[in-house]
């Protein structure tokens, strides 16, 4: 397992509170031992004007979920900030929810990088972004 912190998914939920993540949505599904996982709805929330799923809106949720995991490897009074982000978008959405799977390439003491790989509803992979964070004490 690779996370330092001791939290469960009903816990990550709570956290959202009146930010980002609860207002387009997200919500943290599952926590395994080197992954995070959470979902979004497509909806007026998360789509363009041309109704299709908002590529920012992917990256929101690629960003929540890599800054969350990073979080989750820190220790006492780390703090992890994200410092790049990259998305590329392979599929458009144009309804239901899309899936997040977040997984480590690399942890190490000052900085980590994260690639987030999302899914629509057909398990059809519509956006992969990677994500590298700082490790701040």
């Amino acid at each position: 397992m690779i996370w330092k912190r001791n939290i469960d998914v009903n816990t990550l939920n709570q956290l959202n509170g009146e930010c980002m993540v609860k207002h387009v949505g997200i919500e943290f599904t599952q926590l395994g031992d080197d992954f995070i996982e959470g979902v979004m709805p497509v909806d007026q929330r998360t789509k363009q004007p041309f109704g299709i799923l908002h590529g920012g809106a992917s990256v929101v949720l690629a960003e929540t979920l890599g800054s969350i995991a990073g979080y989750l490897c820190s220790e006492g009074e780390q703090k992890v900030v994200g410092i790049e982000i990259n998305a590329n978008h392979l599929k458009s959405v144009r309804e239901g929810s899309v899936k997040g799977i977040c997984k480590p390439i690399h942890l190490g003491r000052s900085h980590q990088v994260w690639q987030i790989d999302i899914y629509n509803d057909q398990q059809q992979l519509c956006c992969t972004s990677r994500l590298t964070t700082a490790v701040l004490p």
